[in-house]
């Protein structure tokens, strides 16, 4: 059985971000993780998510105004956008200790061609050096969704991994868009399952809950435990309706 996590960026957004620690606990989930949680006081915040007793999975490194449509989507992979990028990871890792986030996924932002591979290939390496004993993850996204988005690929993302070389550098598979760019999510999973720290999931199409869609949930649960993962598998999904009446599939998974 997989370990469920919930998205409090996507989830129980009928509450104000710091009671929905609780309410995740309460509706029966093991972890949370937090998309941005940097405009929220951080010790606040640390005190709601240490009094529902759930550990903090994971944050992303902050391409600031994400909620402005037309903002950046991270920048890690931007040309000229270098300095820029290391403030925020340092932003990132000081809210990383003070939460004790396990993991923090570090966004590439929209761009395109060689110079941008090489720049993000060498924020990429400077990260894992300066992130020393804390976990790092890059995410494809699928270029429906998000257009220009630099990590649109899992085989670009592999090749960076293995240029990069780093031990606390992994991949963050999400099933939604693994659908979504390959139509295959077992397949796609076990192709890059090695590398994979987390795992995130969503129905499809809709990006709702996790039911009666184009993704066999049920069977792709079951690949998980076969092959022994054992972090993380966070619901990020928008519920069509309040979050706690879309939770019947947290107790068949």
């Amino acid at each position: 059985m997989p370990r469920f996590c919930a998205n409090l960026t996507t989830l129980f957004t009928e509450a104000p971000l710091l009671d929905r620690p609780a309410l995740a606990a309460e509706a029966g989930f093991e972890a949370v993780e937090i998309l941005f949680p940097y405009d929220v006081d951080a010790k606040a915040l640390g005190r709601a998510l240490s009094q529902s007793g759930l550990p903090l999975a994971l944050i992303n490194c902050p391409p600031p105004n994400y909620a402005d449509p037309d903002g950046p989507r991270g920048f890690a992979a931007v040309p000229e956008q270098q300095e820029r990028f290391r403030k925020a990871l340092q932003r990132s890792l000081r809210y990383m200790d003070v939460l004790g986030a396990e993991r923090l996924h570090i966004m590439a932002g929209l761009a395109e061609g060689p110079e941008a591979a090489a720049v993000f290939a060498d924020n990429l390496a400077w990260a894992a050096d300066t992130a020393e004993g804390r976990q790092l993850t890059i995410e494809p996204i699928n270029p429906h969704d998000m257009p220009g988005y630099f990590l649109d690929d899992f085989s670009v993302a592999l090749a960076l991994l293995d240029e990069v070389g780093a031990p606390n550098l992994g991949l963050q598979f999400d099933a939604y868009h693994a659908h979504r760019i390959t139509g295959d999510v077992p397949g796609t999973w076990a192709a890059v399952a090695p590398h994979v720290c987390h795992v995130q999931i969503a129905g499809a199409p809709g990006r709702h809950e996790p039911l009666d869609g184009e993704i066999d949930y049920t069977s792709f649960f079951r690949q998980l435990d076969a092959d022994g993962y054992e972090g993380w598998v966070s619901a990020e999904y928008h519920p069509r309706g309040t979050t706690g009446n879309g939770l019947g599939w947290l107790n068949t998974g």
